[in-house]
C-alpha cells in the first residue's frame, strides 16, 4: 500500500527583507514525499489501515528533514504539515496525515506519548509542565493538479499563540501530483519571522505549557 515515487527536499536561509541583518538567519525547509495513492480512482470506505502503515514515512522524512536543515534539533521552533492529492483521489485521503505526518515531527522533538491513543481518540494532551512539542502541529490540505502549490502553516512547537512565529511556506514539487499520486509534506523553521514586530506572547515567555500559552 505504501509505494514511495519521489522524495523533494527544499531548504531557505532568509537573512533579512529590507531590514537590518539579525546575527543568524532564519532557516525553514520543507519536504515532500510522492506516494502512489493505493485508493485513487474509486471509493473505499475503509481507508484507516493506511494510517499506520505512513507512521514510518512520517518518521523518515523528519529525520531527513532536520539533516537536509543542517541545524541541531533544540533550534527547531516551528513546525507544520500539508497533503496535496492527485485528481483521481479525494481531499480525506490526505486527512490521513495528520497523526503520522504530525506525530513524527513531535517524536523527533521529544514529546513522549501513545500516538495510537490518539490516533483513537482515546487521550488527552499531557499539559501543564514545560516539554518540548506540546502544541497542535497546523495543517492544510488540498485535490490540486500536478505542479500545485501548497502554503504549509507553521507555527510555535509548544504554544500556539507566538504571534512573532506565524508562518506558512510555500511548497511544489515539480510534476506532482499525477492523478494517481499524494503528495505528503513536513515542515519546519527555526523561530520568528526576519523583522517581526508585531507583538504578541513570546516564546521565552509561555507559562501555561497548555499548548496554548
Amino acid at each position: 500500500m505504501i509505494d514511495i515515487r519521489r522524495v523533494f527536499t527544499q531548504v531557505e536561509h532568509i537573512f533579512h527583507e529590507f531590514g537590518p541583518r539579525p546575527e543568524k538567519p532564519l532557516v525553514r525547509g520543507a519536504i515532500g514525499a510522492v506516494l502512489t495513492n493505493p485508493f485513487a480512482g474509486r471509493y473505499e470506505a475503509d481507508i484507516l489501515p493506511m494510517m499506520s502503515l505512513l507512521d514510518p514515512v512520517g518518521l523518515e522524512m523528519a529525520q531527513r528533514l532536520r539533516a537536509a536543515m543542517d541545524v541541531p534539533v533544540e533550534d527547531i521552533s516551528t513546525y507544520g504539515k500539508g497533503a496535496i492529492v492527485g485528481a483521481a483521489g479525494e481531499l480525506e485521503h490526505g486527512a490521513l496525515w495528520h497523526v503520522p505526518g504530525g506525530y513524527a515531527m513531535r517524536e523527533l522533538l521529544g514529546w513522549k506519548g501513545d500516538r495510537n491513543a490518539y490516533r483513537q481518540g482515546k487521550a488527552e494532551e499531557k499539559t501543564g509542565q514545560p516539554g518540548n512539542a506540546l502544541s497542535i502541529v497546523p495543517s492544510t490540505k488540498k485535490v490540486g493538479a500536478a505542479g500545485s502549490t501548497l502554503d504549509v502553516p507553521l507555527t510555535n512547537i509548544n504554544a500556539s499563540y507566538v504571534r512573532g512565529q506565524f508562518d506558512a511556506i510555500e511548497v511544489r514539487v515539480p510534476g506532482a501530483p499525477a492523478a494517481d499520486e499524494i503528495v505528503f509534506i513536513l515542515a519546519m523553521s527555526t523561530g520568528y519571522r526576519v523583522h517581526e514586530r508585531v507583538g504578541g506572547l513570546r516564546a521565552e515567555n509561555i507559562s501555561k505549557w497548555d499548548g496554548l500559552r
